[in-house]
């Protein structure tokens, strides 16, 4: 199993317009392979929108990919998504032993902070091990959305996605493990970059 994480920035507005386009054309999507979660940024880089999908392999990416965009219905790609979008980025993703199957919908909150860390060459794989050896105290005030590391596309990239009910939740969780000293987890490397996104989940998004 593995998961793309597909990045769209999007031109100033387009964000509503995009996701009405997305969602009115999802059931057709969902025949072929299944959305984990749709979100759109509300503080870090604006107008993004980013959609996680699942996978058992890259062939049934590229089959899934080339039958949607050959559906007689004609509602996928998403019509008219194309003068919204500025770029899009992909990443493919492995995830960490501990995670959350991901296998349905998730009623977690409507705040997500999806914490993006760029380590030096060689480094990631060892780095999520040590995250996941630290996190069950962690994941025991909050759920863990999952940590990923990418394989494909941009590498040496480490992903954390957090959900919350709302920010006042996420502050009492934050203020909580800060203070008991569980988290963050203790590693050897330190990352090159960080990013941080908060993200609304769309209502049509499985995680939710």
């Amino acid at each position: 199993m593995f998961y793309e994480l597909r990045t769209y920035r999007l031109k100033p507005g387009g964000v509503p317009k995009f996701e009405k386009a997305f969602g009115e054309g999802l059931e057709v999507r969902q025949k072929y392979s299944r959305l984990v979660g749709f979100w759109h940024t509300e503080i870090g880089p604006l107008n993004q929108v980013l959609h996680l999908w699942a996978y058992e392999s890259l062939q049934e990416r590229a089959e899934a990919r080339a039958a949607a965009s050959k559906d007689p219905s004609g509602l996928w790609p998403p019509v008219g998504v194309q003068e919204y979008t500025i770029t899009m980025d992909n990443d493919i993703l492995i995830p960490s032993e501990v995670n959350d199957p991901l296998d349905g919908p998730r009623e977690w909150g409507n705040l997500y902070e999806l914490r993006m860390y760029t380590y030096p060459s060689g480094a990631v794989r060892d780095v999520m091990k040590q995250m996941s050896d630290q996190v069950a105290q962690r994941r025991e005030l909050s759920p863990l959305g999952g940590f990923f590391v990418s394989d494909l596309g941009e590498l040496n990239r480490f992903y954390q996605l957090w959900p919350y009910k709302d920010w006042a939740h996420r502050d009492e969780m934050r203020a909580s493990y800060l203070k008991s000293g569980i988290w963050p987890a203790k590693v050897d490397v330190r990352p090159n970059h960080q990013l941080v996104r908060h993200l609304t989940p769309a209502s049509f998004s499985p995680l939710h």
